[in-house]
């Protein structure tokens, strides 16, 4: 996991390894079209990631894995993706049915058969659900990290089971209130309440590996205004402001040509989500941190100290050129047509020219179809 294309390709014709590159447009409308479905379990969802979802069952009535298996059903034959249920008391629990539910299919013999696909831990005896948990390593609780989880072996704790006996003030005391949380819910209490509503991000960033390597400046400028407009256009989707913008540059630590990496944060003048005045901090940024010389293979712009757009602290524009423009409404004109057209319909000129070959775009020859993004690239079925 993560290893660069180049160590790895030789297996490409030695072992059959199939190599893809990122089709995101295609991963998140599958994925939307999958949490749809998923949503047909129960009265509200909590979309957690782009492959996994928590559903309330509160209310629902009749047999909870005969729904949850004609759910599982309908997902793999509407959209071709095998997926697992976990069902159980808490989040926490959830989590680890879930991983039961997956395990016990692809390794036939870990877990009882009748767990495998719809797991309901909800459902099974106390001294049946022990036994599963006694079978289950530590390390696969929802929470527990790989430092935590050498701790907690250090102490001869090996087991789901074993932690879920801890007593929880000495577990708070021992290692953290978070570590207690996971097992009060192991334990079946509820600590993690079901989010309705995504929690706005505290950061925000967009970074790209380019294609080939970058040496002139203006390119590099052309990717570092086309991340800080993305992550810009992503700020006022969950109506934030930005105070502080960091740009950064590397070269590649897998060659062996002349490192350099560096960033700078660039304050802004008052907090927003202004494409135009995000662009120009970064810009900023770019020119102080560039060194000619290098052959550049990353680039990103982070926003920070984010902060809603509806409370904000304001000062006298006695010095501003631009004193009193409001570009709120143009900011959304530009994401409408965005979202309208597609990416790029509209852009700051320093980005350059959408559809031209930039050398630091992604290659991405290796991208499947967009199946269903995409006319050009729909499947056509002829009788």
């Amino acid at each position: 996991m993560g290893a660069p294309w180049f160590k790895i390709k030789h297996l490409a014709e030695e072992a059959g390894l199939v190599a893809l590159s990122a089709n995101f447009a295609l991963y998140g409308d599958m994925s939307d079209r999958m949490m749809s479905l998923a949503a047909g379990l129960g009265p509200s969802q909590e979309i957690y990631s782009i492959d996994e979802s928590f559903i309330d069952l509160t209310g629902v009535r009749g047999d909870l894995v005969e729904r949850s298996h004609k759910i599982r059903a309908r997902i793999l034959q509407w959209v071709g993706i095998p997926c697992g249920v976990g069902i159980a008391q808490t989040k926490t629990l959830a989590k680890l049915a879930n991983h039961i539910a997956k395990t016990a299919e692809r390794k036939p013999g870990s877990y009882p058969r009748k767990l495998a696909q719809v797991c309901n831990l909800a459902a099974l005896e106390p001294s049946e659900r022990d036994a599963i948990f006694a079978a289950t390593e530590v390390g696969e609780v929802w929470g527990v990290g790989r430092q935590i989880s050498k701790q907690l072996q250090a102490g001869g704790i090996h087991t789901v089971l074993d932690l879920m006996k801890l007593d929880p003030a000495t577990v708070r005391s021992k290692w953290s209130v978070v570590l207690e949380r996971t097992v009060r819910e192991l334990q079946g209490t509820p600590c993690i309440d079901l989010e309705h509503t995504p929690a706005a991000k505290k950061e925000i960033a967009c970074t790209r590996s380019f294609g080939q390597p970058v040496t002139e400046q203006y390119h590099l400028a052309e990717a570092v205004t086309e991340f800080a407009s993305r992550a810009a256009e992503k700020l006022r989707k969950q109506h934030s402001l930005a105070v502080q913008v960091l740009v950064f540059i590397r070269t590649s630590p897998f060659r062996k040509d002349p490192q350099y990496s560096r960033s700078m944060v660039i304050p802004l003048r008052r907090p927003t989500s202004d494409t135009a005045a995000m662009v120009k901090a970064a810009l900023l940024g770019l020119q102080h941190i560039f060194q000619p010389g290098f052959l550049y293979a990353k680039a990103g712009v982070m926003l920070l100290d984010l902060q809603p757009d509806t409370q904000v602290q304001t000062e006298l524009d006695l010095d501003d050129e631009d004193a009193g423009e409001d570009r709120t409404r143009l900011m959304h004109a530009m994401d409408t047509l965005n979202q309208r057209f597609g990416k790029g319909t509209v852009l700051t000129a320093s980005a350059g020219l959408e559809g031209v070959r930039r050398p630091w775009s992604m290659k991405q020859l290796r991208r499947t179809p967009a199946y269903t993004t995409r006319w050009d690239d729909m499947p056509v079925a002829r009788a």
